[in-house]
């Protein structure tokens, strides 16, 4: 059976690191309050890592509508109308996250 790529298969790797140094970040954060660190620097690393997530959110649906969104648009149908209400939920929940 064929393995199906993925839109993010060519960034897994830049992807991977950005998710392993959010994960510092937020391990990091965790320190600070354990630590009783001062609530403005605590928010300030929070604002870090949040902006570190919302980066590799942007890669992966980058990724998701040059790959997955155009190939089924190529073909059209029911899973072309899927795929673009996918993205369009995904779009949504960024936004108002």
């Amino acid at each position: 059976m064929e393995q199906q790529t993925h839109g993010y298969a060519d960034d897994k790797q830049a992807i991977l690191r950005r998710l392993k140094r959010a994960e510092g970040q937020v391990r990091g954060i965790a320190r600070m309050v354990d630590d009783d660190e001062y609530c403005i620097d605590i928010l300030t690393q929070v604002s870090a890592a949040t902006k570190a997530l919302e980066t590799v959110a942007l890669q992966l649906l980058d990724d998701h509508l040059a790959h997955c969104v155009a190939e089924a648009a190529r073909s059209g149908g029911a899973v072309a109308d899927e795929k673009i209400r996918e993205a369009s939920q995904a779009i949504g929940r960024l936004v108002r996250s």
